[in-house]
């Protein structure tokens, strides 16, 4: 298997998250692989790319990526 950048799995969240979160489950998997393997502790995404860019969608984005263990902030 291998290893995937943070930057590569955040386009493919990206796409999902565009795609109806289609397998959005498996990309934030391997989006916590990519930050252990960075030693970073959180993902940044830039809320203009997201479907729903507003306060409620970016705390739903927040909420559900931390119940699977990914810390999220916006640039």
């Amino acid at each position: 298997m291998r290893a995937d950048t943070i930057a590569a799995v955040t386009e493919d969240i990206y796409k999902s998250l565009a795609n109806d979160n289609q397998d959005i489950d498996l990309h934030i998997n391997r989006l916590k692989e990519a930050l252990l393997a960075a030693g970073a502790k959180q993902a940044v995404f830039d809320p203009e790319r997201l479907v729903y860019s507003n306060r409620a969608g970016r705390k739903t984005m927040q909420a559900y990526f931390k119940k699977r263990g990914v810390a999220v902030v916006f640039q």
